[in-house]
């Protein structure tokens, strides 16, 4: 593994390691607490027999990565000129290249 995907999973799992999890059954007994967390910036991730299913998280946080998406939609187009003057080839090629 290369030093930044060492690097990039470390940073991950800290960070994922610091926030609350929750299985679903302690949420729905838990969730004034929980809403108070998220008021105060503090998610948490709910869990159905221990995989994510929902993430709990301060509104604010929610607004902003919503209008940070963007629509793909300016990136439509054919593609023509992606792989070279000529596409076959270049496929070609890279099926070759890929074989060896």
């Amino acid at each position: 593994m290369a030093l930044i995907d060492r690097i990039c999973t470390a940073l991950y799992s800290l960070t994922m390691s610091r926030i609350r999890r929750r299985g679903a059954e302690q949420a729905r007994n838990q969730l004034p607490e929980l809403l108070d967390d998220a008021e105060k910036g503090h998610p948490t991730i709910i869990t159905r027999h221990g995989h994510p299913i929902a993430v709990l998280i301060p509104f604010e946080d929610y607004v902003q990565k919503r209008q940070r998406q963007q629509s793909i939609l300016p990136l439509a187009g054919t593609g023509r000129g992606l792989w070279g003057e000529d596409s076959r080839r270049t496929i070609r090629e890279l099926k070759d290249e890929w074989e060896r």
